[in-house]
């Protein structure tokens, strides 16, 4: 089966957080196969831009109807329809979950994780008891690895 990890985020970001997702996507794509996101802008295009950039395949999970609402780094575009209850299936298509900063969509997302036991890492995100905080990109990339073979 292919390894999957979901990175959620904001929508909008800072410069420093767009870097960080950047370079976490192109990361990732050294240890895992897929790369599933909410397709949008923010944290999930850089995320998806680093990704597809080292070679990855990126899946946009978009709460409207519209295929063309996904960011242009988004491979696979799965268009539900489902507004902000379609970070359930954002998280639950994932084998690791890797949380950026983010507003309330993203905390629903880690909650998310947490009740469907799927490990979720934080990285300057939210701190809440059953994350994994990393301090770093390369510590994120590190303990997703170590989850993923597992």
């Amino acid at each position: 089966m292919k390894k999957v990890v979901s990175v959620i985020g904001g929508r909008a970001c800072n410069a420093e957080v767009e870097q960080n997702a950047q370079d976490l996507g192109k990361k990732l794509a050294k240890v895992a196969d897929i790369l599933v996101s909410g397709g949008l802008s923010g944290v999930m295009q850089a995320v998806c831009s680093g990704f597809k950039a080292a070679g990855g395949l990126t899946i946009g999970i978009i709460p409207s109807y519209n295929k063309k609402d996904a960011n242009k780094f988004v491979d696979i575009v799965i268009p539900t329809g489902l507004g902000l209850a379609r970070n359930v299936l954002v998280v639950t298509s994932a084998d690791v979950v890797i949380a950026l900063p983010g507003r309330a969509g993203t905390l629903s997302e880690i909650a998310y994780c947490i009740q469907f036991n799927i490990p979720v890492i934080t990285l300057n995100s939210w701190d809440v008891p059953g994350a994994t905080k990393a301090k770093s990109v390369d510590e994120a990339v590190s303990i997703a690895k170590k989850l993923l073979t597992m």
